[in-house]
């Protein structure tokens, strides 16, 4: 695989960020990673944390050299961090339970898989064009799905911040998995938290990343966005993925090629837990997580039974 890949946060005018980004790969797979931590809960910059550092090592433990479900993976990895939030506020006896956004691509194969939680959203662009981008799971969103809000307000309507899905909430959360997607050379994937899609317009986006490098373009939206909100931005996050296929191509300084790791390295940039009120959390065990799945589906058909819903 050969790729080039850049990340950046700014605080905006928060005193603590609470965005998380990062992305680990092999030979043969890239994963990249962004979480949100919701400000409205205690400790949303932990339930980040936690939520991307028991993803990135479950890709470890299944990528050899490459993930052989991508869609089951990333459905059975975000009901893990969800659990894993959850044992947290338990470890630490918290009055509630953390609470973050998340987005996901599994790129393997000149393939990508991604999935979500919340509002922080994945954009596939390609030639400056948006090939798809998530939706959000928010109030405003179903709203304009229904036909009963016109997209006009998506960025005044009273309901615009109310989110129906995300890790740590009581109830199971709902993982939107998308269809796998071919990519071509010069394909872009943008992972951002909403600091900076609910500031920027798309079409700045598509600009600034059709014009500019991946090193130079996501500094330049990130900055932008934190200075057109101003004292009242948001964290601001993002994280970019240029795709150049095959290990051939041009001889960019920037570019990653995989094929000099040794058959069964991971490479990322996501840190292990290391702090004491985490410990255990990493000691997640294979039959820990099948059980979590099992008690998660039983959960989720009980659900189903009573509400109608399939």
């Amino acid at each position: 695989m050969r790729f080039s890949v850049y990340q950046e946060s700014n605080i905006g005018g928060r005193k603590v960020n609470q965005d998380r980004m990062g992305y680990s790969f092999t030979r043969d797979a890239l994963l990249l990673l962004l979480a949100d931590g919701m400000g409205g809960h205690i400790r949303g910059d932990v339930a980040a944390t936690v939520a991307l550092q028991t993803i990135a090592t479950l890709f470890q433990r299944n990528a050899n050299s490459y993930v052989k479900k991508p869609e089951r993976f990333l459905e059975e990895s975000f009901f893990a961090a969800h659990r894993e939030i959850h044992r947290y506020r338990a470890i630490n006896n918290l009055p509630e339970t953390p609470r973050t956004t998340i987005v996901a691509c599994l790129i393997q194969h000149n393939t990508a898989t991604w999935a979500h939680c919340g509002d922080s959203r994945l954009y596939w662009m390609r030639n400056g064009q948006i090939l798809t981008r998530t939706r959000d799971h928010s109030r405003i969103e179903s709203l304009i799905a229904q036909g009963k809000v016109d997209p006009s307000e998506r960025e005044t309507h009273p309901d615009r911040n109310k989110l129906f899905n995300c890790l740590g909430a009581p109830t199971m959360p709902m993982v939107e998995v998308s269809r796998s997607a071919s990519l071509q050379p010069g394909d872009v994937m943008l992972l951002c938290s909403d600091g900076l899609w609910s500031v920027l317009p798309e079409h700045q986006l598509t600009h600034t990343l059709q014009n500019n490098t991946i090193v130079r373009a996501v500094p330049q939206l990130v900055q932008s966005a934190a200075a057109i909100a101003g004292k009242n931005s948001d964290n601001v996050t993002a994280l970019a993925m240029m795709w150049e296929g095959g290990e051939d191509g041009v001889d960019d300084p920037n570019s990653i090629t995989t094929n000099v790791l040794p058959i069964g390295a991971v490479t990322t940039t996501i840190e292990a837990p290391r702090h004491a009120d985490l410990e255990g959390a990493d000691g997640y065990s294979d039959t820990d997580i099948e059980k979590a799945i099992e008690e998660i589906r039983k959960a989720i058909e009980k659900s189903s039974k009573v509400t109608g819903k399939g």
